[in-house]
């Protein structure tokens, strides 16, 4: 007897990898993806929210520009001390 599984599930949404990033003012950033999806997002109202110290750091607004793309997504600090869901950041919104 052969078991298989398909864990192909066509169910299942595949986001396309951020492509670009560029800061667009007040903790914003201009998402570029794969599919030439742009998405503007806002990044203030987490961090403001936040009660961690090194999130809050994130307020500076020098530090925050400092974001860079690994592995298709955006990612902030050496080890990626920010670092957001892509189903968020498609959406254009961080909860």
């Amino acid at each position: 007897m052969k078991i298989s599984v398909n864990y192909n599930d066509s169910n299942t949404l595949i986001l396309p990898k951020i492509t670009q990033a560029k800061f667009a003012g007040n903790y914003s950033v201009l998402l570029t993806f794969g599919d030439g999806v742009v998405k503007k997002v806002n990044f203030g109202g987490f961090l403001k929210k936040s009660q961690h110290p090194a999130v809050r750091s994130y307020l500076d607004e020098e530090k925050f520009k400092n974001f860079k793309i690994e592995d298709g997504n955006i990612v902030w600090g050496e080890k990626w001390d920010l670092i957001f869901s892509i189903e968020q950041l498609y959406r254009g919104k961080i909860d």
